[in-house]
């Protein structure tokens, strides 16, 4: 069965996206810890990251890479961290997390509840940066 960024991938779910090129898609976390908080995976399913063919994680890294960038400039912040946790959806992705502080990487802080208006706008603007980045 396919997981659910799978089923994003190959349009059956909708998402907030910002980003996306022919291998790579980058969506806003529906559950944010902080705003902008996106998701990058590969178009391709493996479960876990360290099983991906090394071009594939390169190329990866370097995507994630661009979209951080953007969201750095649209979003006020310090810097972008990079997690990989890895066991909430089988699918290969990586979290980017604006952070001011230690205390916006936390995954046990309750999530930010966004309308769907916010989210969109969000999103809108983080892809306005990515496609004037590219």
């Amino acid at each position: 069965m396919a997981s659910i960024f799978t089923r994003i991938v190959n349009g059956e779910i909708p998402c907030y996206k910002v980003a996306e090129s022919e291998n790579y898609l980058a969506f806003l976390d529906i559950n944010p810890v902080v705003k902008g908080h996106t998701l990058v995976i590969p178009k391709k399913e493996v479960d876990y990251i360290f099983d991906l063919d090394d071009e594939t994680l390169a190329g990866l890294h370097v995507f994630a890479k661009k979209v951080a960038k953007a969201i750095e400039s649209v979003i006020p912040c310090l810097r972008i961290s990079v997690a990989v946790v890895g066991l909430e959806v089988p699918h290969a992705h990586v979290h980017l997390i604006p952070l001011n502080s230690m205390r916006d990487f936390s995954f046990a802080h309750p999530k930010l509840k966004f309308t769907q208006e916010e989210f969109q706008e969000i999103a809108r603007q983080i892809n306005e940066a990515f496609e004037t980045e590219s």
